[in-house]
C-alpha cells in the first residue's frame, strides 16, 4: 500500500457515483512529537489509518484531514498549535452536516490524537449516526495483535507505537535518535493541569528504542480487522464487507488484510 500522498484525490464526479453512506474523517494534531517524529504525526496516523479503512471496505469515503487538534498540554514546545475544544467540536459536526445534506449520513472520526476528547461528546450526541475509532480498548488489542511490548499508559507520546506506524507508512520522515529517546514517566497525575513538559524534557513518554515497521503494519492490520464492528453497528443494512484478494471469497473479516 502507498501511504506517499494520503490526500484523496477523487472528484466530485467520482464520488457522485460512490454515493457514499458512510465517510471517515481523519482528525490529526499539529504538536511536538519529541526530536524524532513530526508535528504532523497523529495527523499522518489518522490518515493512513483512514485510507487502510477505505481500501479494505469498498464504498467508503476518506475526506481530507483535519490538522490541528487540542493539544494545549504540549504547548511548551515550539510549532505546537491548537484549537479550542468548541473549535473541534464545530468544525466535526458542520462537516457532518453537510454530508448528511450531500447524501451521506454517517461518518467515522479516526482520531489519531487522545487529547481530543471532546470528539466523544460529539459522538455520544449524534443518535447513532456518528463512531468514533480507535477507541482506547482498540489501541490495546492492536498493540497485543502487533508484539509490542509497550502498553498504552507507560508509551503514551512518540514512543514504540507511534514510531512504528510511521516507520512503516512514511519512515522518511523518521529522524535519526529514536533508538535512544526512551523517557519513562509512568505517574502523570497533574497532566491536564500543568502539562507535559512536567514529566519530559524532550517530549516523549514512551519506548521509541522499541519501535519496528513490521510492528506498525501490523497493528494497522489489526485496526482494519476490528473496525468491521464498527460498520455493523453504524449501519448496518449497508455495512460493507471487507475486500478479499481474487479467489477468497465467502469469509470476509476472517484473514488479515494486507499492507
Amino acid at each position: 500500500m502507498d501511504f506517499s500522498d494520503l490526500l484523496p484525490n477523487t472528484t466530485s464526479e467520482d464520488e457522485g457515483a460512490r454515493a457514499a453512506r458512510i465517510a471517515l474523517l481523519p482528525v490529526g494534531s499539529l504538536e511536538q512529537h519529541g526530536p524524532h517524529l513530526p508535528l504532523t504525526t497523529d495527523t499522518v496516523v489518522a490518515s493512513a489509518l483512514a485510507q487502510s479503512l477505505a481500501d479494505a471496505y469498498p464504498g467508503l469515503r476518506v475526506l481530507p484531514p483535519i490538522t490541528f487538534g487540542c493539544s494545549h498540554e504540549h504547548e511548551a514546545w515550539p510549532g505546537t498549535v491548537s484549537v479550542s475544544a468548541p473549535t473541534l467540536h464545530a468544525m466535526a459536526a458542520d462537516i457532518a452536516e453537510s454530508l448528511r445534506r450531500a447524501g451521506t449520513p454517517k461518518l467515522v472520526l479516526v482520531n489519531g490524537h487522545g487529547g481530543n476528547h471532546v470528539l466523544a461528546n460529539l459522538v455520544q450526541a449524534s443518535h447513532g449516526d456518528m463512531a468514533l475509532f480507535p477507541g482506547p480498548h482498540d489501541w490495546e488489542s492492536a498493540r497485543t495483535a502487533a508484539k509490542m511490548s509497550t502498553d498504552n499508559d507507560r508509551d503514551m507520546h512518540a514512543g514504540e507505537l507511534e514510531t512504528s506506524v510511521l516507520l512503516h507508512v512514511r519512515p522518511d520522515l523518521v529522524r535519526p535518535g529514536y533508538e535512544e529517546a526512551d523517557h519513562i514517566a509512568d505517574r502523570r497525575d497533574h497532566l491536564l493541569t500543568a502539562g507535559l513538559s512536567r514529566y519530559t524534557r524532550s517530549g516523549v513518554v514512551g519506548q521509541p528504542s522499541r519501535a519496528a515497521a513490521a510492528e506498525g503494519r501490523d497493528l494497522l492490520t489489526h485496526l482494519v480487522k476490528v473496525f468491521a464492528g464498527y460498520l455493523n453497528v453504524l449501519d448496518p443494512q449497508q455495512a460493507p464487507h471487507q475486500h478479499q484478494p481474487a479467489g477468497k471469497s465467502g469469509d470476509q473479516g476472517k484473514k488479515p488484510v494486507r499492507h
